[in-house]
């Protein structure tokens, strides 16, 4: 396409400037052979054959070209080269003006050039131009005695200079516009490649993640749109892998957690199938173990319920007024005789109601796991204390226990799902792994937020902010 369009600018610019040139070479010569008629129309007849011709070859030295006369017949009388006199003209410009058609009339023809040709273009063998013979411009105007028409002169000359000048341009012209081309298809070439090579490498990107290879990442350099699409693609890419790697961890800490349960009630249903004289006590014994287990089963696979609908957003929460301070003292309510088996004290601080527009039963669930924790974790004699407070446009609920606490290390990973600081410990306390992701999941559909601070040894502190009316 930019080939075309520059051949066409070409073209039309060497077509333009033709115009131009021979439009001034056709007005100056016709202007020149009417003002020279009207001069030799006055002396036909009147003066001798040789003093007219004589006349007209001093014309003819003046204006640079070759003149004749045509008589009302169409017939050669005088030939400035002497070539052609007494012989019939057949060209049209003549006949024309003999005819009464026009006062004037002009044309180009292609003649023998007599051992003189036309200037070589590079072109020549293309277009098959015929240098041997020259350009020549035919100017007629009629020779008119007292208003009678005598005959015609006819002007003859070269025009072969604006030709070839014409010719010239043009092989200027197509050379630049070769040249240009040349540049514009290695610059294209080069564009092309630059450009292309990102899509590329994203398009095998996109390809290798269809596959399952999630860790490929597309290198573009620079700040282009293309190096920020590559960018987003990474980003995107490594997300897909972490979600993936969580699965996979997910699958399988819910696979544990499943199976331990269970292989433990095999067992002891087992020993208790081969055991037909078991002992009462031992039994009633096996039994509870499985009705704990079985709790504990029922309440991992809760649990697990209860994430899946918040991952598929399912999970609806059923919004009303509610006082939050009430909530908190019915969480800790609850959990207090928990408390008070392993001689620990629950002290509240309730600075504010905080209303607010909420899920009572989702906000209860996170009161109670967090508090729940505490509790599992913290030596007995220990103290917790929940406090309740108003900050701004949010209601703070902090939790701090005087617990093992967690390590710097662990901390960063205390939400995600089956995550333990001590797994032998968490299961001899039975919980899931769970309840805090579970209770980092419902404070996020209330637009809130939860951190934790803790130290080793020392104790730990959850901070719950929700925004109240």
């Amino acid at each position: 396409m930019i080939g075309i369009s520059f051949y066409l600018v070409a073209a039309s610019t060497i077509g333009l400037m033709g115009d131009s040139l021979f439009k001034d070479t056709i007005r100056q010569q016709m202007s020149s052979v009417s003002q020279l008629a009207v001069t030799l129309g006055e002396h036909i007849g009147r003066e001798t054959a040789d003093a007219f011709y004589q006349r007209l070859e001093q014309a003819a030295r003046q204006s640079g070209g070759r003149l004749l006369v045509v008589d009302m017949d169409g017939k050669v009388i005088y030939d400035t080269f002497n070539e052609r006199c007494g012989t019939l003209l057949s060209l049209g410009e003549v006949h024309s003006v003999l005819r009464g058609e026009t006062d004037g009339d002009y044309g180009f023809h292609l003649q023998d050039g007599a051992g003189v040709e036309q200037a070589s273009s590079l072109f020549d063998r293309f277009t098959g131009r015929d240098v041997s013979r020259i350009w020549v411009g035919c100017f007629t105007a009629p020779l008119e005695q007292k208003g009678e028409k005598q005959g015609v002169l006819l002007s003859l000359s070269s025009v072969q200079d604006t030709v070839d000048s014409l010719v010239f341009m043009r092989d200027r012209m197509l050379g630049v516009f070769a040249l240009a081309l040349v540049a514009v298809l290695a610059m294209a070439g080069v564009i092309s490649r630059v450009v292309t090579r990102p899509v590329k490498e994203l398009s095998a990107g996109i390809e290798r993640m269809s596959k399952g290879d999630y860790e490929h990442r597309v290198h573009v350099p620079g700040r282009s749109e293309m190096a920020q699409l590559a960018a987003a693609f990474n980003q995107m890419s490594e997300q897909v892998h972490n979600l993936d790697e969580a699965r996979n961890q997910f699958v399988s800490n819910a696979s544990h957690e499943l199976k331990t349960p269970l292989t433990t009630i095999k067992i002891l249903v087992e020993s208790m199938i081969y055991q037909e004289d078991m002992d009462p006590q031992l039994r009633s014994e096996f039994l509870t173990d499985i009705d704990r287990e079985i709790d504990r089963l029922s309440s991992v696979v809760g649990d697990l319920l209860t994430l899946v609908h918040i991952d598929s957003h399912k999970l609806k929460l059923r919004r009303e007024m509610m006082v939050f301070a009430d909530t908190v003292r019915e969480s800790v309510s609850r959990l207090t005789p928990l408390a008070q088996k392993r001689g620990q004290e629950i002290h509240m601080q309730i600075a504010d109601s905080c209303e607010m527009f909420a899920d009572p039963g989702k906000l209860a669930q996170v009161c109670y796991n967090i508090i729940e924790n505490a509790i599992k974790y913290t030596p007995d004699g220990g103290r917790i204390t929940v406090s309740l407070h108003r900050s701004g446009r949010d209601a703070v609920l902090e939790i701090t226990d005087t617990g093992v606490g967690i390590p710097q290390e662990d901390l960063p990973h205390i939400f995600d799902r089956f995550y333990r600081v001590d797994k032998a410990r968490s299961r001899d306390t039975g919980g899931t792994g769970l309840g805090l992701s579970i209770v980092k999941q419902i404070v996020r559909l209330h637009a809130g937020s939860v951190t934790v601070q803790s130290e080793k040894d020392r104790g730990t502190t959850f901070t719950v902010q929700l925004p109240v009316k």
